[in-house]
């Protein structure tokens, strides 16, 4: 097998660099959606790692959806990864938390503003679900807090954007697996004045309650990571 154009990785943040060094072959079209990767082996030789090393880079790209990893069948590059450089980008700076906020931040706050003009009142039924599901089941609530935002951002109903959408989605996973204490009750105020705002079709006030509720969650991640 020809070897790629990679170079060796330092020793200071190894899996990440891995990482890195497999997301440009990507960008630079060495490698391409379909692509079967080399074996470990191969990967632990020309980039001078161990194999736990590969195996951590790989498992991140897994979790991103960039790759898949098939039982003695090998490792595939995922197919719609060409569809979507968005997850790529944040591939690369998954462990940048500010700047995965941010990106959550920018996307969703554009996404409920042209949701507050387009969501139906089926979508906005099954907000409302998610709100009572939340009440409901308030010491585990993760599952219905993610469906919320993700009816909002498919309501949206713009296929250009709809490939950012599941990285989106990402950012949310990443975001909401460093909240150290849950505040059910505080969700639940956030969640239903963006409802309220969106059942009455007004992207200004949607915009600011969204933004009311992210800043809440940047600000506390944030803060415990000090």
């Amino acid at each position: 097998m020809q070897p790629y154009q990679v170079d060796t990785v330092k020793r200071n943040t190894l899996a990440q660099q891995v990482m890195e060094q497999i997301i440009t072959l990507l960008i630079s079209g060495q490698l391409k959606p379909g692509d079967r990767l080399p074996p470990e082996m191969d990967l632990m030789e020309q980039m001078d790692v161990s194999r736990p090393v590969v195996r951590e880079a790989l498992s991140s790209l897994e979790t991103l959806e960039i790759i898949t990893r098939k039982p003695r069948g090998g490792t595939f590059v995922n197919d719609k990864v060409g569809s979507s450089p968005f997850r790529a980008m944040l591939a690369i700076s998954i462990n940048n938390l500010p700047a995965v906020i941010e990106a959550r931040m920018t996307l969703e706050l554009g996404l409920v503003t042209i949701a507050a003009e387009k969501i139906t009142d089926a979508e906005l039924a099954e907000l409302a679900e998610t709100i009572e599901n939340i009440r409901l089941n308030d010491e585990d609530y993760g599952l219905y807090d993610k469906m919320f935002h993700r009816i909002i951002a498919y309501s949206a109903k713009n296929p250009i954007v709809e490939g950012m959408i599941d990285s989106l989605l990402i950012a949310h996973e990443k975001t909401d697996s460093l909240i150290k204490f849950r505040e059910p009750e505080l969700t639940i105020q956030y969640h239903t004045a963006i409802y309220e705002a969106l059942k009455k079709r007004d992207p200004v006030e949607a915009y600011i309650k969204m933004y009311d509720h992210l800043k809440y969650v940047r600000d506390k991640i944030l803060k415990d990571q000090q």
